[in-house]
């Protein structure tokens, strides 16, 4: 069930204490693809593994803005910083344990909200009174080629989303983009901001996918999915203390 699109009463009377919630960004994903693209996918392999589950679970509207001002010099990226961002998925998974859907996935499409996740995560889990675990899809689905903007990300918009991705400017993305993420000396990351080692904010040739890859892995991550809402659903969560 979603939130969004239910009454108070739909919700009042579903029989969960499951939910998921989406969260991404809006970012620069290069010259082709939508600044909303980390949003969509959450969205899509959220809505894919409920749909895979053998159960009810409420859907929580989408976090739409998160850590990103490593993309700050793309116009149309917004960003919050890592302490209001925490604090905002935090009491949003408050309000769904109010309700009592109190186990919560936290469905994440951007790669910028991993380490935050994973901390408010825990730390909802250890003082409040809920349950949560981040799962960020394209770690998932076993996408090794990642990058941004690029044919992982680009080949799930063009299954779920295809008249998003330009793909007239394909080719202007694979040009203007770079070929690893950062500037890597001994082992360290000199880059802190994506324009630093990308012209136009692409990493990874979105060309080297396409909709029959995005089927597979949309198929791969909402499998993956399905199985974490399975194992968070019987969790005992007695001995959290």
């Amino acid at each position: 069930m979603h939130l969004r699109a239910a009454t108070w009463t739909d919700a009042d009377a579903v029989e969960t204490d499951l939910a998921v919630l989406p969260v991404g960004s809006t970012e620069q994903h290069g010259p082709h693809a939508p600044l909303g693209t980390d949003v969509l996918t959450a969205e899509a392999v959220a809505d894919a593994g409920v749909e895979r589950y053998d159960g009810e679970v409420v859907v929580a509207p989408a976090v739409p803005v998160g850590i990103a001002e490593e993309h700050r010099h793309f116009t149309g990226t917004l960003w919050v910083g890592e302490d209001t961002f925490r604090d905002y998925v935090r009491e949003t998974v408050a309000s769904l344990a109010h309700h009592g859907w109190d186990r919560v996935v936290v469905v994440n499409g951007h790669g910028g909200n991993v380490a935050a996740l994973r901390e408010v995560c825990a730390r909802i889990t250890r003082h409040d009174d809920a349950y949560a675990v981040p799962f960020t899809w394209f770690d998932a689905a076993d996408a090794p080629d990642m990058g941004h903007g690029g044919p992982v990300e680009t080949s799930l918009l063009q299954c779920v989303y295809p008249d998003f991705v330009r793909e007239d400017r394909l080719d202007e993305a694979a040009a203007g983009g770079a070929d690893g993420w950062g500037e890597w000396v001994s082992g360290v990351n000199l880059a802190y901001d994506s324009a630093e080692f990308s012209e136009n904010g692409t990493v990874g040739d979105p060309r080297q996918g396409g909709a029959e890859r995005g089927e597979q892995l949309l198929d791969d991550a909402s499998e993956a999915l399905s199985a974490l809402l399975a194992r968070v659903a019987d969790r005992d969560l007695n001995d959290r203390d």
